[in-house]
This record gives structure tokens, sequence and C-alpha cells, in this order.
């Protein structure tokens, strides 16, 4: 393309003369013609200005967004003693003594907390979308529409996990909605509208961009926020976050500010994650989510070389519950899960979403990387909520005694010994653990960069279990021998099992 701005009479050094000519002129002018309609015109094309203005937009979307506001009632003497907290009396104080009588008598007075938030309708009978910590703990929840009216509304289900609420009005008329986008369609820097009721002012838009897609700010298990800079506030809570297309992709919920107002640094639940929650809310009163009953962990690059992974990805299975849909379909710790339900788990954190929003009861594929190659299994979820309290880390049943005494592993800068009475005793630790406690660690060791203690169980060493130190040593050196800088070590640090990669000597 270059060449054909080029393409000019003679051995192509411009001259001022050869400008001056009319031919000259025109093939300079045709060549530069050529260049833009090649370069610049399609770029043109592709790229979008600001809005002009965003008035019919919202003109159109406002109807469907209301405020919400809770009321709940405090007992004056949860807090203060039976007294009224606007109040202190001296001793001996006569008012002091009617106070107590009146407290005796039953009559403590109480207060009615106020919270205000905002929300969005979903369909013309009264589907109200909220956040959860907007309702949270309310014993009366109002809805107030645009025009003014007000309805009591009824709390048809909420999820803490995800932060949503599903309310119902009733009304003698149908009522002005709004639909759910498809918020995986949503790119950074496309432009959205925010409107809500910040501060309890009621009925505010702003406009911004998205800013960052899949944001993990460690407020539950199923994180995958957009981020925008469309200014939200408190009371922006629950509203929604509108496309140019006029549809919900997210549903505001948090907010990263030192002051507590906006700095342009907001989180919306993407309209993907929170659909297939509704619905569920809307259909059960609750959430149904699929269950797979493993603990799992970041696969890091040491950890995937430790298992001959070609790069970091998938989940590595930390630990499988006993009774669960892994442990029937024969999934072990040690495994990385790299495919779950024909979707490649590029890193671990996306599991938890794939298996919560796969049916309850349906047969799944799953691919796991396991002693070099890739194995197939086929999972029968089960159902999240009626193990939420059960432990994720498998625990052996009784263990064997063993005279192996204390031993130092150099190569790991760590000293270890067989489980004994004495140390169980010492170091707390459960009656039924299994593999080798370890018993000192050397300061600038890279055991204890990676934080391991004294007190900690070794269970597996390269996936090979191990009950005295003399395991640990042999499948060290035998790692050594294969030329491997790292070992991979399960540990049991309190109950909690993890996967921890530890530098063979210097490495």
């Amino acid at each position: 393309m270059v060449r054909t701005a080029r393409q000019i009479p003679n051995s192509g050094r411009v001259h001022p003369a050869h400008l001056a000519h009319p031919m000259h002129i025109t093939a300079w002018f045709g060549a530069i013609s050529l260049f833009l309609a090649l370069f610049w015109l399609p770029v043109q094309a592709d790229a979008r200005g600001a809005p002009e203005s965003f008035a019919d937009l919202v003109e159109k979307l406002s109807p469907a967004v209301v405020n919400i506001s809770t009321t709940q009632k405090i007992k004056a003497s949860a807090q203060h003693g039976g007294e009224d907290p606007s109040f202190e009396f001296p001793p001996g104080s006569p008012f002091r003594d009617f106070f107590d009588k009146f407290n005796k008598r039953g009559g403590q007075p109480q207060r009615r907390a106020t919270s205000l938030g905002s929300g969005f309708i979903i369909s013309a009978d009264g589907l109200v979308v909220t956040n959860n910590h907007v309702i949270e703990s309310a014993d009366k929840i109002s809805v107030t529409l645009q025009d003014g009216e007000k309805f009591d509304a009824k709390l048809l289900g909420r999820d803490a996990k995800t932060d949503l609420a599903l309310l119902k009005i009733e009304s003698d008329h149908k009522l002005a909605f709004v639909n759910f986008g498809d918020s995986d369609k949503a790119r950074v820097g496309d432009w959205v509208i925010a409107i809500g009721n910040p501060l309890g002012l009621g009925g505010t838009v702003t406009a911004g961009i998205v800013s960052a897609r899949g944001r993990d700010i460690r407020s539950g298990p199923y994180d995958d926020f957009l981020q925008t800079d469309a200014p939200i506030n408190k009371g922006n809570s629950g509203g929604p976050l509108f496309d140019m297309n006029g549809e919900v992709i997210g549903i505001n919920t948090a907010i990263l500010s030192p002051s507590g107002g906006s700095i342009g640094i907001g989180f919306s639940v993407p309209s993907n994650l929170a659909m297939n929650v509704i619905e569920q809310l809307r259909e059960f009163g609750t959430t149904k989510r699929g269950w797979l009953g493993v603990q799992i962990q970041t696969v890091t690059p040491e950890i995937a070389e430790g298992l001959g992974l070609e790069k970091a990805r998938g989940a590595l299975v930390a630990g499988v519950m006993n009774d669960s849909p892994a442990e029937a379909a024969g999934m072990k710790t040690g495994d990385v899960i790299i495919n779950f339900n024909s979707r490649d788990v590029s890193e671990s954190r996306r599991l938890p979403r794939m298996v919560a929003e796969t049916a309850v009861g349906k047969d799944v594929s799953v691919q796991v990387w396991r002693d070099g190659k890739e194995v197939s299994l086929t999972v029968r979820l089960g159902e999240l909520e009626k193990v939420e309290k059960a432990s994720l880390s498998t625990r052996g049943s009784g263990r064997k005694k063993s005279a192996d005494s204390s031993q130092t592993i150099d190569e790991l800068g760590m000293a270890m010994a067989a489980i004994s009475p004495k140390l169980l005793e010492k170091f707390n630790i459960d009656a039924d653990a299994k593999g080798v406690v370890i018993t000192d660690i050397k300061k600038d060791s890279d055991a204890a960069e990676k934080r391991l203690r004294p007190g900690d169980v070794i269970v597996e060493v390269n996936q090979e279990p191990v009950k005295t130190p003399g395991d640990v040593a042999r499948l060290v050196e035998s790692a050594k021998e294969k030329g491997r800088r790292m070992v991979l070590l399960l540990v049991d640090q309190d109950g909690d099992m993890r996967f921890i990669p530890v530098r063979i000597g210097d490495g």
C-alpha cells in the first residue's frame, strides 16, 4: 500500500518542479486519496463517538427504575441496656427510676432504622430486582415509582452470594419494565448509563464507560464484576447499568472509595450472572446451584511446572469431599480440572461459577490433567444448598503409628517427624491426621517464604502419600534425579488442604 503513494515519475525523488506540474499534482492527490481510503476510512467506520445526548434513552428507561426504602425495628435495650439512648442520668435521678420501671413493664422504646436503595422492574406484573444488602433484615420494604406511586413490596427471595434480591409489587395496571441484555458482549470502552437513587435524591442519571471486566473484589465466591466509571454513590445499590440499546447489563452493587463518594470506580453484577439467579429466586424462592464437592486452588506457574502442564491453567483439586459427586466420578486430589461441561477452565476462580450455573442432577463431562495426561470423567452434579455446612476437605479416619524418628531434609530446609501423640498435643493436630509433621523450618528457605510452619502436616509429595520423613526424602531425591526443580507438597494447615510448591535446594 505504501508503494502506491510512491509511484511517481522519474527516480521517486520529489522536487518542487515535479509538484508544480499538473500531472504530478494529480498523481499525488490520487495517491493520498487512495491511502486515506485504505487506511483512514475503515478506522473512522469502526470508531463510535460520544452520543449527542442520552435524553431519549433516559426518558424511555426511567419509568422502570424505582426507589427502594426499608424500615427495621430496633429495640433501644439491645444496644443501650434498656435505657433511652438519647439521655444519660446521674445516679439517683428520678428520671432513671422512671425509665427503669418503664422497662420492667416491657415498655422498651423502639427505634426504626431506614435505608434507601435502588431497583428496577423486569416484568409488567411487578417483579423488581435489587441488591440483597439493600433489603437485608428489613421489616418492611417500599417501592416508589418515578411518578411517585408507592407500593409495599413482598420479598420473593434473596441470594447473599451474588448480593441479589427479587421483590414483587401488586398494581392494578401494567408497569413499565426493562429487559436484561448480554453482559458478555459489553466491551471495555462501551458507553453505559446508571440510573438510581444516590444519597436518597431519586431519579439520578449518570453516564460513563465500561472500565474493566471480570473484576474480583473478594465479596463472594462468584465475583465477576463489570467495572464502570459512571458515577454511582450510596443509594445507587440495586440500580441498573444500561447499555446503549437500553438493556440492563449490570446491577450496580459496590463502589471503591476512601471517602464514601464516587471516585469513578464502581462495580456491577453482570446480567449473565444475575439472570440465572433471578430466575431461580422467582421459581423456587431460593437458589439451586450445582455442586461438585471439591476444594480447589490456583494453578501457579510453579505448580504447573511440577505437574507437567505446559502453562498455568485450570483449577487444582486440593481435596475431594466424601460422598460427593466428584468422588463418585473418580476425581482425585491433585487433578487439575481444565475443562468443565465443554468449557475451558482458564483459571480456578472461573470454576465455581461454571458449576453453580449448571443444573442440579445434570451429567457433565469433565476433563482433568492427571499424571501427565488428560483424563475424561462424567459427573452428576448435586445441590450446593444441601451441603453448605459440609467440610470441603477430605479427612481420613484412623492412622498407623510409625517408628520413624525425626529427620532433616536439607533440600527443603525442613525438619519433620512421623505423627505421634506428643506432636498431636504439641501442635494441636487432629487425631485422625495423616502424613508427616513439620517440626522446624530454616528461616531463609523457600518453604519459609511459602509460609509453611511447624505443625503443618505434609500429606503428599508429588501426589504420592507419605507416612514418614523417609518417604519425603525418597520422593525429593526421585524428583532431583528427574531434573525437577520443585516438589509439590499437599499440606494440611489447621484442617485446610493446600498444594504448595517448594524449591529443591537452591533450585
